[in-house]
């Protein structure tokens, strides 16, 4: 992995001041030295200077603790603004115009000492000191489960790693502990209290002595949720629960939901179970038997879930034609129009002799 030099932490400038002091160089104020450095196996390594003499006419880097020629990496001239390369030189390595040797990708084997001279116009100067590269791997990642049910189940996620430093990320977002999660004291355990559909891609990261992240694997959660915004559609369409059709006419019934995995579908008409468990009914002709109250029952059995809705079939009410009319009356409607006829009659009957008698009565007073 090749990127450019990181900002130095404070953490990493500890690390240094180790490295130099473990390497039992001390430099007087003033004279030619090499910064140790710590690298990481794939990365870019750096050795900087200090105190470079003014007017340098050649940098020159070998591998040991000698500047001889059979040791040499590549040198690099001002002057000319040209480079060489030497015995020890593998393509990876390159000094820079300020004198510094960079080395991509490093490897394990570039461990060890490293020499620099260089030359001015009254002589050279020369410098030792180490480089150490080191191998870090990627930390490991593993859950206690990878199945859950949405809010009902929680799910623990270990980082595997010796590092102090530890990040985690839900879905790519950085996570801290909250009312939902909480990771442990030591930053190696993270714990989601209520998985949500959301909650699905785990990761951990380690923050490296270079100042680099190295992410885990991503570990891919299975979450059963629903089934919810469960909608009953149909055609013709309903209004208030109702839908209106007339005899004969083709109607179609569609249930749909949200879940995962597939739920299963179920369809209740006035009470009885149909052998139906498609999302959808079709009644190609509605007769009076279709008509009626149906039910759709949508269940998760992982999610241990049932929702429904209903929908109810009348028959299409306004003007029809004389010769489609079907009249139907009950028994007791029979009955009552029967007395209120019976009424009605002796009720005109009454009107009819009242009004003859009293016709009778004012001719006879007109004849006296």
């Amino acid at each position: 992995m090749d990127f450019s030099r990181p900002k130095c932490s404070p953490w990493r400038e500890l690390v240094l001041v180790a490295s130099l002091l473990a390497s039992g160089i001390f430099q007087t104020a003033g004279q030619l030295s090499i910064i140790p450095f710590i690298g990481l196996e794939g990365y870019r390594s750096f050795l900087d200077l200090e105190n470079i003499p003014e007017d340098a006419q050649e940098y020159s880097w070998h591998r040991g603790v000698s500047d001889t020629e059979g040791n040499m990496i590549v040198s690099y001239r001002p002057p000319s603004n040209s480079w060489q390369s030497g015995p020890m030189f593998s393509g990876r390595e390159n000094v820079t115009k300020e004198g510094r040797l960079t080395i991509k990708n490093s490897m394990l084997n570039d461990t060890g000492n490293y020499t620099v001279r260089v030359d001015v116009s009254g002589g050279s100067h020369r410098a030792t000191s180490w480089l150490e590269i080191r191998e870090e791997s990627d930390p490991g990642i593993s859950t206690n489960t990878t199945s859950v049910v949405e809010y009902m189940d929680s799910v623990a996620a270990f980082c595997h790693t010796n590092a102090t430093t530890i990040r985690w990320y839900v879905n790519g977002l950085q996570v801290s502990s909250n009312d939902l999660m909480t990771i442990s004291p030591d930053g190696k355990t993270l714990i989601i209290l209520k998985v949500s559909r959301y909650d699905v891609i785990l990761r951990c990261a380690l923050e490296n002595i270079l100042g680099y992240l190295q992410k885990s694997e991503q570990i891919i959660l299975t979450v059963a949720y629903g089934p919810d915004n469960v909608r009953l559609r149909s055609d013709p369409s309903v209004f208030n629960g109702m839908l209106s059709a007339e005899l004969g006419s083709k109607v179609e019934m569609k249930c749909t939901s949200t879940a995962f995995p597939e739920p299963k579908y179920r369809w209740i008409h006035n009470g009885s179970l149909l052998s139906i468990s498609e999302t959808n009914i079709t009644l190609p002709s509605l007769t009076w038997e279709q008509m009626g109250r149906y039910r759709c029952i949508v269940e998760n059995p992982v999610a241990q879930l049932t929702m429904y809705r209903d929908i109810q079939i009348q028959r299409k009410t306004g003007y029809l034609p004389i010769g489609e009319i079907d009249f139907y009356i009950s028994g007791s409607l029979v009955v009552f129009l029967i007395v209120m006829t019976v009424l009605g009659g002796v009720y005109l009957c009454g009107i009819l002799v009242y009004l003859m008698i009293n016709h009778f009565s004012t001719r006879t007073n007109r004849a006296i």
